[in-house]
C-alpha cells in the first residue's frame, strides 16, 4: 500500500514550525528530511522515525514497526496531531544524527 499525499501534507504541516524540513517521493513512499538528514519517512500513512538514543529517551515505550520488507525497525510515531511532540522528537534525532 502506498501513502497518500493527504497524510504527507498534514505530516507536513503538523512539522511546519521546524526550519528546513523536505521530502522525497519514493516508491508510493515518503522519506522525511530535516536539515538534510534523514529522519523519519511517511510508509504505509504511518509516520516512523529513526529509533535514536535521545529519541528513545523521550519515547522508551514507543512501538517499533518494520517501514517495508528487510528494513530495519523505526519508531511509529502514533499521536501525529501532537505538534509539539513530533518536533521534540525531530529535533531529538537530527542532534543524534549530526554526531
Amino acid at each position: 500500500m502506498s501513502s497518500s499525499k493527504d497524510f504527507l501534507d498534514f505530516v507536513l504541516d503538523q512539522l511546519s514550525g521546524l526550519p528546513d524540513i523536505d521530502y522525497r517521493a519514493m516508491m508510493g513512499e515518503f522519506i522525511i528530511y530535516y536539515r538534510g538528514k534523514i529522519v523519519g519517512g511517511i510508509y504505509d500513512n504511518r509516520l516512523l522515525i529513526k529509533p535514536t538514543e535521545s529519541v528513545l529517551k523521550i519515547m522508551p515505550n514507543a512501538k517499533m514497526e518494520i517501514p517495508y520488507p528487510k528494513g530495519k525497525p523505526m519508531i511509529m510515531i502514533t499521536d501525529v496531531e501532537n505538534q509539539e511532540l513530533l518536533e521534540q522528537l525531530f529535533n531529538a534525532a537530527y542532534k543524534d544524527l549530526e554526531k
